[in-house]
């Protein structure tokens, strides 16, 4: 299986955290050095400024470790209502209820064998090895 992009995340050496959670999510930080910090491209590709002062790249790869991907997969959701401000959740995080209906919608969108259900069932699977069960937040 080809290599991914889970996340897509740098520090810059005054140590902002850049993440970059979707395709065009553009984000940019003027370092304390001066340097403008540039990242771009969520999980789909990775898109960076060259500065003369490197930073670190704290990216999340596919051929990780699970304990890691499953810190570092985000889903954005808007709450229960749709209406919400956008939030971004780690995949550990979300609620079983909420892997399952994530997994039901791919489905909905002839998209049942996307990336992202395969990890959302090896999250399920991963939490029922440990004992773990998120509860629904009302």
């Amino acid at each position: 299986m080809e290599k991914r992009l889970i996340l897509s995340r740098i520090q810059t050496p005054d140590g902002t955290i850049l993440t970059s959670y979707h395709v065009h999510d553009y984000v940019t930080h003027i370092d304390k050095n001066g340097e403008k910090y540039m990242l771009d491209g969520g999980n789909e590709y990775q898109r960076h400024t060259v500065t003369k002062e490197p930073f670190k790249d704290l990216s999340v790869w596919s051929d990780s470790p699970f304990e890691e991907i499953r810190e570092a997969f985000y889903r954005g959701g808007r709450g229960k209502s749709g209406k919400e401000e956008l939030k971004w959740t780690k995949m550990s995080e979300m609620s079983n209820v909420w892997l399952k209906n994530c997994i039901l919608y791919n489905e909905v969108l002839e998209q049942g064998d996307c990336y992202a259900n395969k990890l959302y069932h090896e999250e399920l699977g991963y939490r029922n090895s440990k004992g773990i069960f998120i509860e629904d937040v009302e």
